[in-house]
């Protein structure tokens, strides 16, 4: 594994690159690279990196406390919390003008936003194409860096002005989902959703540098980030650590996208999940909410009309805010396996069958991750190590 990892830095293609792989009894650390390309600071084990779209399945987490806490249900309607939401319209259709709609089918559901069935998120392809897409710009609601100027009542107010894609339930559209449901979480339990997600998820399991932003006294152990030029394939600053986006607390923190986290820090979240819900003597989740949330829930049709990596629902589905594997095709899809990646080139799954937690973590945005990539070789690297 390190030596494939190893190349990737050496080629200069990623700066620096952090692992962590646990298995029963045993957990593996190694780090490569730099945490700013040309510097002479290594990456270590307490780096920390821009896990993106890692966080969804954290807000699926805390969703899932408010479930067992009859705070919310999941086939109630979120208009009694989230009334902007309230008398939903849809697109006639998705590259018509944004005044032909039709009545939405029936009102957003918790289950809706879980599952990425809400009928509102990425398009993958070109942006600004259609008309819903440069109103979705226009409204600030989407975003990689700190992902609104906007704090949440006029973010949800904002997307609640936007018509819908497509009818509520009709397919898979990635990620807007999240987002919302931070606003949701936040009126659910009476608290912002940073505090909730401290008090409930990140205190007890000891995640003590992961939050939507990095206090000044950890900036030296944010890794700056880059990106491909698509002319030059050049690496390009996207946000450097020393005047980092991350720097300063968020007016918006993205369910979808805006966490910073560590190896260990996450490796806590994902050996809880794996563990059933516990970690140590703390009790996060129920075996029946865990079993919930990394148990398929996508139709086949919903999985065909899904817009999303070609091929990728051949072998996986959706269930409360993780992919799930549901048949092996590869060295590294093992049925059962839960996880997800983030856009700057990290990658995280949990695997009760083989009792495997493997996290990857780099610093250069890959997104829609390339089917040959370091996300890939990792995984497979991390497969072809099991010998029992």
């Amino acid at each position: 594994m390190q030596d494939i990892l190893a190349g990737y830095v050496d080629s200069g293609e990623i700066p620096g690159i952090a692992t962590l792989v646990s298995r029963r009894d045993d957990v593996h650390v190694d780090t490569i690279g730099l945490k700013t390309s040309g510097s002479s600071d290594p990456i270590r084990r307490d780096t920390i990196f821009r896990i993106a779209s890692m966080t969804k399945p954290i807000t699926a987490a805390a969703t899932m406390i408010l479930l067992e806490e009859c705070k919310l249900r999941l086939d109630e309607p979120v208009d009694r919390l989230l009334p902007e939401l309230a008398n939903r319209t849809v697109l006639k259709r998705l590259d018509g003008p944004l005044e032909e709609t039709v009545p939405a089918a029936r009102p957003l559901t918790t289950r809706d936003l879980l599952t990425f069935r809400m009928g509102f998120g990425m398009i993958m392809g070109p942006p600004n194409v259609h008309p819903i897409q440069r109103a979705a710009t226009e409204a600030q609601i989407l975003g990689l860096k700190p992902a609104s100027p906007h704090a949440p009542d006029e973010w949800i107010k904002r997307f609640g002005s936007l018509p819908l894609m497509y009818q509520p339930g009709e397919r898979w559209l990635y990620h807007t989902g999240s987002d919302v449901l931070g606003v949701l979480i936040a009126r659910a339990s009476g608290k912002p959703f940073e505090t909730f997600l401290r008090e409930r998820i990140f205190e007890p399991l000891g995640m003590n540098d992961t939050g939507f932003s990095v206090p000044a006294a950890k900036l030296n152990r944010l890794a700056s980030c880059y990106q491909v030029n698509p002319q030059t394939r050049a690496l390009e600053l996207y946000d450097a650590a020393s005047d980092s986006a991350w720097a300063a607390p968020p007016a918006f923190p993205a369910g979808g996208g805006g966490l910073v986290s560590t190896l260990d820090d996450y490796h806590a979240f994902g050996r809880m999940l794996l563990n059933r819900g516990r970690h140590g003597n703390e009790r996060i989740l129920s075996r029946a909410a865990v079993e919930a949330m990394t148990t398929d829930q996508l139709t086949a049709p919903q999985k065909a009309a899904a817009s999303f990596i070609p091929g990728w629902f051949d072998c996986r589905g959706w269930g409360f805010g993780v992919s799930v594997v549901t048949r092996r095709d590869s060295i590294a899809t093992s049925p059962g396996q839960f996880g997800w990646g983030g856009a700057f080139g990290t990658a995280w799954l949990s695997d009760p069958r083989e009792d495997l937690v493997a996290l990857l973590m780099t610093q250069c945005l890959d997104f829609p991750p390339r089917p040959a990539g370091v996300r890939a070789d990792f995984a497979t690297a991390v497969y072809q190590a099991i010998d029992d």
